[in-house]
């Protein structure tokens, strides 16, 4: 993910199908990761997982997501556990080492995610205002650092598909696998509130 370290943001495309958009099956999600001049990083792909759970769960189904670099190299992985409420991401690296965990918070009104280090230690905050339900700030020590923002993708594709495009931005100089990190939520943050 070193190709992370320069990047003050990212744009996440999720790949629309049209068999999904024609007879309304559920199908596993793929993502392009590109930068914001529109270079391809990487790609994100949903692995495994059961049709019957997709088509049932939606977007509380349990999955895992291989991010791979566009010669096939696998860079991250991200699992999520089955979990009705207070959604958990696990983040690890192509050799399964834990790089971090993102989960969700109680909270009434609000969506507030913690992100937490290898160690556990919190590092950020996800935060999602009641007004801006498409906006979720990062935020480190009561300020914001970045933003993930799920992005208009136009009525046609918005009303047929379940395809969504996101962005995320971050501070150039922050360590490349809070990025990574921070990239991993942009997956868990589709699935929790705008796969239904």
């Amino acid at each position: 993910m070193e190709q992370l370290k320069d990047l003050p943001g990212l744009m996440i495309r999720q790949k629309t199908d049209l068999a999904e958009a024609l007879i309304g099956f559920e199908q596993k999600n793929k993502y392009a990761v590109m930068t914001e001049a529109g270079d391809t990083v990487c790609f994100a792909a949903e692995e495994g997982g059961n049709f019957v759970l997709r088509m049932l769960l939606k977007g509380y189904r349990p999955f895992t997501i291989a991010i791979v670099s566009e010669s096939g190299e696998r860079l991250l992985t991200l699992k999520r556990p089955f979990r009705f409420f207070f959604s958990r991401l696990d983040i690890m690296d192509a050799g399964g080492v834990r790089l971090g965990t993102i989960e969700r918070e109680f909270a009434l009104l609000r969506r507030i995610y913690k992100v937490m280090d290898a160690s556990g230690t919190e590092v950020f905050k996800l935060f999602g205002p009641i007004l801006r339900p498409w906006t979720f700030q990062v935020m480190r020590d009561g300020g914001e650092i970045g933003k993930i923002t799920k992005k208009w993708s136009g009525l046609l594709k918005e009303a047929v598909t379940k395809a969504d495009n996101f962005g995320v931005t971050f501070p150039p100089d922050l360590d490349v696998k809070q990025k990574a990190i921070l990239l991993a939520g942009v997956f868990l943050i589709d699935f929790v509130h705008f796969e239904r």
